[in-house]
């Protein structure tokens, strides 16, 4: 009798879940467009138009995170892919260029609904995952109560940068990824970059209006000049620098596995390679190469003949295709440095910053706090970058902005990182593939901080994504009893 009782009770709680779900659902939908309308009215006609296209993005990823979490990765990536091409076209119909706009904001708050799923299933986080995200959190405390003091609300922008992409920690310890749902996962990302990619080929020989409103008048003199095959190519994101990082961490997955590499296969992959090139961010083919090497460094024996006969492929065919490429001496050109680092200005440039900062950091050891370096200082500075807005060495701006203490915290949070990592890459199983992607992500991210500090922003939400990805795969069995709660199957597997 007992026994029927408590098949009767999952079902009916599972039905009443669902129920609140949808009320939930319908009075968002009933809500939202009355609060956009009286705000609409109150406010300036461009900060309306701005602020209509804001909640245009983000309706969809609050219905995701009530009813399709594992979606919501996939919609947040394509957010920050285009979210700046976005806001380059308003300020180009406008006529009007705005050096901060609500639509920056489209990204972090994106990825902030990835805290609905967490919130709802905090109970289920293991006390390895708890660990973690308590280093990161001291750290971040650390960081804002600083930043706070010194750097007013440019700190608050740049800890949203820290917190969204670390979201994803909590989010795959309590939503668990099989391996068809990563797959799904990764293939999207393919495509996503395939479309970044297309984009950006068409930029380099076009030069679309709206993009060269936008070089007109951001006033960013390394990335060229606004006319075909003059310009470093950024595509819809908002400088070269993070295209190539979007590209770079979705094409380590595209060379490694087909399964991985999106609708148009080894085309794509081409594809995404060319637009990479006409970034000409060398530092990213550093960490292509770091990547690429520790995933094949850890694969069994058979595995690492297969993945360098795929890089062969990939060489080969741009040995012969770049040659032929528009403005390919320019390319060319670039990548020939490489060969000859100590004479490169960018490599001088950083070498002079480390010797200079160093010292600086070494008499400061309580840091500037959060907000002192990169995007967050435009708060409050007139949209304009302040002293540390362009820090090329992540290590610097890490110590710089954490001091002592607080860095401490962070890089032991890396540490227990990787060592979950690997007790998963150890696990001699048909998961291992997930986990040693996630250890080239992690090995990436890391040697990545020689150029700038990744863990904020876009490039952040990449890293925790393919990290995370690695450390949630499970074998996920679906239970032929009618009524079993999805969430209950998973708690199961999890408790074996």
């Amino acid at each position: 009798m007992s026994r029927n009782e408590g098949s009767l009770v999952q079902p009916s709680m599972a039905s009443l879940k669902t129920a609140g779900t949808m009320v939930l659902v319908a009075a968002i939908s009933l809500l939202l467009p009355l609060v956009i309308g009286f705000a609409s009215a109150k406010l300036s006609p461009t900060t309306s138009l701005q602020g209509a296209v804001l909640a245009a993005i983000l309706f969809p990823a609050f219905l995701l995170a009530l009813l399709r979490p594992k979606l919501l990765i996939a919609y947040t990536l394509l957010i920050w892919a285009v979210a700046p091409e976005l806001r380059r076209i308003a300020d180009w119909m406008e006529g009007v260029y705005h050096p901060v706009s609500l639509l920056s904001l489209a990204p972090l708050l994106t990825g902030a609904t990835l805290a609905i799923p967490v919130l709802r299933e905090i109970h289920q986080t293991q006390k390895s995952s708890n660990r973690i995200i308590l280093l990161f959190a001291v750290a971040l405390g650390y960081g804002a109560l600083i930043g706070l003091a010194k750097n007013g609300m440019g700190s608050v922008y740049d800890l949203a940068n820290y917190i969204v992409p670390l979201l994803l920690i909590p989010f795959f310890a309590v939503t668990r990824f099989g391996p068809k749902d990563i797959d799904r996962l990764l293939y999207a990302f393919a495509n996503i970059a395939v479309l970044v990619a297309v984009y950006g080929i068409v930029q380099y020989l076009t030069v679309p209006p709206w993009d060269a409103f936008w070089m007109n008048h951001a006033d960013m003199i390394s990335i060229g000049t606004p006319y075909p095959l003059e310009i470093r190519v950024f595509s819809t994101l908002n400088s070269p620098g993070p295209a190539a990082t979007f590209l770079v961490f979705a094409l380590v997955p595209m060379i490694l596995e087909k399964k991985w590499q999106g609708a148009l296969r080894w085309v794509g992959v081409l594809l995404v390679v060319i637009c990479l090139l006409t970034t000409l961010v060398r530092a990213a083919w550093l960490v292509l190469l770091v990547m690429l090497l520790v995933y094949i460094a850890s694969s069994p024996g058979k595995g690492k003949w297969k993945t360098l006969l795929q890089l062969s492929f990939v060489a080969a065919a741009l040995f012969f295709i770049v040659p032929k490429l528009p403005g390919a001496e320019g390319l060319v050109a670039r990548m020939e440095t490489l060969t000859s680092v100590q004479e490169d200005h960018s490599y001088n440039e950083r070498l002079s910053l480390w010797q200079n900062m160093l010292p600086m950091v070494a008499a400061n050891p309580v840091g500037q706090g959060i907000g002192s370096v990169g995007q967050g200082t435009k708060i409050g500075n007139g949209g304009e970058l302040g002293e540390y807005g362009n820090m090329d060495n992540g290590f610097i701006a890490l110590l710089l902005t954490f001091g002592a203490l607080g860095a401490l915290f962070f890089f032991t949070a890396l540490g227990a990182v990787a060592k979950q990592i690997m007790v998963r890459v150890t696990n001699k199983d048909h998961l291992q593939p997930y986990a040693r992607l996630s250890l080239a992500a992690w090995t990436g991210a890391v040697v990545s901080l020689i150029s700038d500090n990744g863990f904020p922003g876009m490039k952040g939400y990449l890293i925790w994504m393919l990290i995370g990805l690695g450390l949630s795969a499970r074998e996920i069995t679906q239970s032929r009893k009618k009524g079993t709660p999805h969430a209950a199957i998973e708690r199961k597997i999890t408790s074996h």
